[in-house]
Parts: C-alpha cells; structure tokens; sequence
C-alpha cells in the first residue's frame, strides 16, 4: 500500500517546465552615415561667409566687453600700465563720487516720464492717424519726419525754439499771456525741455503702432459694434489687447534708450558740463567725462558694468511682468 501511495503521488507532481530558447534574431550592423563632399563643401562655405559677423562679434562685442570688465578692477589712464585695484573704482563711485548720484538720479528722472509719454503718445498719434480721412498719408509723413531727422540738427534747432528772449515757445506762450520759463537755463526746467524735445520726435513708435492697428481683425469690431461697444470701448477691449506685443516691445526699446540719454545733454550744454546745477549730467554724459576728460577708465568702466546690470534688471522685470498683461493671438507667452 505504502507503495502504490508513493507512486500516485509521483504521478500527480507536475512536470518541470522546459525553457523553450526563441531563435536569436541577428540585427543587422547599423551603417554610419557618411556626410558627402557636397555637404562639406556646403557647411564650409556657410562658415566663410558668417566669419565677418563671428569675427566682428569676437573683436567688436565681446572682446571690448571682456577687456571692460578686467579695466574696471584697475587703474587705468590709456598711457600707464594697468594697476589692479580690486573693488575701489565700485566702492569710490557709491561712497566717494556725489555727481555718480546726481547722474544716476537725472537718468532715473528722465526715464520714468519719457518713457511713459512717448509710449501713450506714440498709441494715441497711431490712433488719430488710423482714421480713414482724405490726405491722412500727408499728415503721417509730417509726423513721422521728426524721426528721421539729424540729432546734433535737431538738438541745435531746440536750442533756438528753447530761448528764453527769443525763442518760439516763450513766444507763443507770451500770445496766451504766459510767461515762459528759462528752460535750457533753469535747472527745474532743463529735464522737461527734453523731455518734451524727445516727444516731437514720437514718430518711430507712432509707426509700429499704425502698423499693428491695420492689422487688428475688423469682425472683432464688427461684433462689438453689435453688443452695442461704442469707439471707446472697442479701444480698450480689442485694440488696446492686440497691440499689447508692439507696446511692450516699445517699452523694452525706448527703457534701453532712455538710460543710454547722452547726446541731448552733451550738445546742449557748454563744454558737456550737465547745465546748470548738474541737472543735465546724466550717467552717460558722466561716465564720457570720467573716460575722456579725466581719463580715468577704469572708474568708466565700473560705471559702465554698473548701467549694465541696471539695464539688465529693467529689461527682466519687464519680461517677468510681461506675462500678466500681453497677450498674444497664438496663445504663446
């Protein structure tokens, strides 16, 4: 019994599992892909004709900028030997230079009014000149020539309109019974002269503005004229919205601009002094002074890495900023 037991129960074990092999499935060798002659030759070419711009951005742009930087850690006359100093030219200017802050603040000044005012003029001068009236091109063309205009010959010309004796403004407002200020001769009024100097010449941004409205989709206007949405309205809900990417793109440029300010005050002051009481010694026109009337180039180029990174930080927000308030008709930020 014992017996037959053991072999029922060898009978009911499973049998092992064979390992069944699968035929190995040989791949055949992957071939490297040979680049032809032609494409060489092609890819050589390319490189010659981009060397004048890779050698222009090496000698021009970075290798200026690199030189900058080590000139900013020295002292440095053009004549004498490099002196390296550390940070003393960067300590002078935020402890030991007042005019590095009288410029600082003039530039400062100068940016936070132009840019805004140029920018809403430059939409709304777009807008007028968007209308459908006879001769319109003739009234874009006057606007726009202040633009293209010479700026040593403009700065000359406001000079004369600026008199305080002679000159056009004082005397038009003399008609309404207005006593003109001194403008370019008073120091309260030197930095409104130009900025109300740089709004006559509007008619860059005026451009790009007119541009971009001929573009915007007249169903949108169609389709709020039938909810009732009077010229207003349209102006704030579709027109306002669309052009959102040329405004900020106008914002950016005319920051950049507006911080690099340095031929205004250099024409039309004596000498490039800054006028009267420094109130036209904006930080480019200290920063020439530093270079090329003192000499001193290694404070120069400190001063210039500084507007750098303060360009820099500008041009950041405004990028970080932009995302809550363009829009793009892609969807793309």
């Amino acid at each position: 019994m014992e017996n037959l037991r053991k072999e029922e129960k060898l009978d009911h074990h499973p049998a092992p599992l064979r390992k069944i092999e699968t035929p190995k499935v040989q791949q055949a060798p992957v071939k490297k892909r040979k680049i032809s002659r032609l494409a060489v030759r092609e890819n050589i070419w390319g490189y010659i004709f981009i060397a004048p711009w890779i050698i222009g951005l090496l000698g021009l742009t970075l290798g200026p900028l690199l030189f900058s930087l080590i000139t900013s850690f020295t002292d440095y006359n053009i004549t004498s030997q490099m002196n390296f100093i550390g940070l003393d030219n960067y300590i002078k200017m935020f402890t030991a230079d007042p005019l590095f802050w009288t410029s600082l603040y003039n530039t400062a000044y100068f940016v936070l009014f132009s840019v805004p005012l140029t920018t809403v003029g430059g939409i709304l001068v777009a807008l007028l000149l968007s209308q459908k009236i006879r001769g319109i091109k003739y009234f874009r063309t006057i606007i726009y020539l202040p633009a293209i205009l010479s700026g040593v010959a403009i700065y000359f010309l406001w000079m004369q309109l600026l008199s305080p004796s002679t000159g056009l403004v004082n005397t038009a407002l003399a008609m309404f019974g207005v006593d003109g200020p001194a403008w370019l001769f008073d120091p309260e009024w030197t930095k409104p002269a130009l900025i109300m100097m740089k709004l006559w010449g509007l008619g860059g941004g005026m451009l790009l503005y007119l541009a971009i409205m001929q573009n915007v989709p007249g169903e949108l206007y169609e389709a709020a004229e039938l909810d009732g949405a009077g010229g207003f309205r349209k102006f704030i809900h579709i027109t306002l919205p669309m052009i959102t990417p040329i405004i900020f793109f106008d914002v950016v440029t005319s920051t950049i601009g507006a911080f690099q300010i340095f031929q205004e005050a250099y024409v039309m002051t004596e000498n490039g002094d800054g006028g009267p009481s420094s109130s036209l010694l904006f930080y480019n026109l200290h920063m020439w002074n530093n270079a090329f009337e003192v000499f001193d180039m290694g404070y120069a180029s400190a001063m210039a890495w500084i507007l750098f990174i303060i360009v820099m930080v500008f041009t950041f927000i405004h990028f970080r900023m932009s995302k809550r308030w363009v829009y793009y008709e892609s969807g793309d930020e």
